[in-house]
């Protein structure tokens, strides 16, 4: 199993500038090829027998180039501009298999980083290693920490980040695939929403921290601030550094959150059922886009999807348009409406009182928990770790009232 643990850094000022610069070298390095590939592919367009622009032949093309044309290169570690032409064959393949946007050109200051790789450099013999609360990096050297790395294995790689004004260091660490065997077969539901983060289907609630409405007065005062500073001026300079300084603990706020509910939940639950929330849809509405961006809906997925990996844990979705909130949890009668202003109603079958928020997450627990008993031999069920989230039974949707008279 690969892991990433991600530390802060504390350079000193020469350490600092040589961050700075390997962040530049990389930076030039992917501008250089994405230009370079914009002008192959044209070429290619007027003349079909020249070849197509490959991650491959830019590498080769940048390294024939470099010694000549960019000596400076050679003041940081070879694998920064080396990794910088990867991203960048990378994103071309997300573009062309619909997974991302057509990679556009970086600007300094934003998304800084590098890579280095472990093994001697040619004129600096150097490595990745860790040694307590220090990183080992090619041509810099030893560099502080503030905290040791948590996990045991082999350093696969390390990439350092710049985060408004501190660095951080991702190290890539290779550690043995163990089964975790769990004593608490316990299946839960979890709703997501915006007055709550997550409401679980045992009644108890988990409040988001919502980072941005508690700094949103100040990140206005501060904004106003930058517009009256000069352009090009050291006020501004600061200014900025000030609103990245916010934004950066905004960020951080609300992934401390989104990591105490989701560690919550693969402690409690080996089977999980969330909903397929459309956030790009829901981000639509005027009224609540602010607030659910806020809450971290996307985030709260990710690192929900790898811990459970991590935990033994099952993650089962419910299809977008499965009706959590309109169905009785009692006795799986569905409304024809019911808009997002009623928070709590009354099921006209069995006359039941529900809260909108807990019904919707017990119904997910009844969903979780049909489909880890019908679901075997269907796609994700199994010992194997064939997919990290478990799929709904298709089964079980054809009918929502007989999948509650089973239960």
């Amino acid at each position: 199993m690969i892991i990433a643990h991600k530390i802060a850094l504390d350079p000193n000022d020469r350490q600092a500038t040589y961050f700075a610069r390997s962040c530049g070298t990389a930076r030039f390095c992917y501008n250089w090829a994405l230009a370079e590939w914009q002008k192959q592919y044209t070429a290619r367009k007027e003349d079909p027998s020249l070849p197509a622009p490959s991650e491959a032949a830019l590498r080769r093309l940048l390294n024939s180039l470099k010694a000549e044309q960019f000596p400076w290169m050679a003041e940081v570690t070879k694998n920064a501009p080396q990794q910088a032409v990867k991203n960048l064959g990378a994103a071309f393949k997300r573009f062309f298999a619909g997974q991302g946007k057509y990679p556009r050109f970086k600007k300094k200051g934003v998304h800084d980083s590098f890579r280095a790789d472990p093994g001697p450099d040619k004129t600096h013999p150097n490595a990745v290693d860790v040694s307590g609360k220090h990183v080992k990096l090619p041509v810099i050297g030893w560099v502080r920490m503030c905290e040791p790395l948590r996990f045991g294995g082999k350093v696969m790689s390390a990439v350092v980040s710049r985060t408004a004004d501190k660095w951080f260091v991702s190290l890539t660490v290779e550690i043995a695939d163990s089964i975790t065997l769990r004593e608490n077969q316990a299946v839960g539901g979890v709703d997501l929403g915006v007055k709550a983060l997550a409401t679980l289907s045992d009644g108890s609630t988990f409040d988001g921290p919502k980072a941005l409405r508690s700094n949103l007065a100040r990140l206005k005062r501060l904004s106003r601030s930058l517009s009256r500073k000069d352009k090009g001026s050291a006020n501004r300079k600061k200014a900025k550094a000030k609103i990245a300084r916010l934004h950066a603990r905004i960020s951080n706020i609300r992934k401390d959150g989104l990591h105490k509910l989701t560690t919550e939940l693969v402690r409690r639950f080996a089977v999980i059922g969330i909903e397929d929330l459309n956030v790009r849809g829901m981000m639509a509405n005027g009224k609540l886009a602010r607030s659910i961006a806020d809450m971290g809906f996307h985030e709260f997925r990710r690192q929900l999807d790898y811990k459970a990996d991590m935990a033994g844990s099952r993650i089962v979705v419910a299809n977008r348009w499965y009706p959590s909130s309109k169905t009785c949890s009692d006795c799986g009668h569905v409304v024809e409406t019911l808009p997002l202003s009623v928070r709590e109603w009354d099921c006209p079958a069995c006359g039941a009182h529900h809260d909108r928020d807990v019904n919707a997450a017990r119904n997910l627990e009844k969903m979780a928990a049909s489909s880890a008993v019908s679901a075997c031999g269907e796609d994700g069920s199994g010992l194997g770790r064939k997919t990290k989230v478990k799929p709904a039974s298709v089964k079980q949707e054809s009918s929502i009232e007989a999948t509650y008279a089973q239960l």
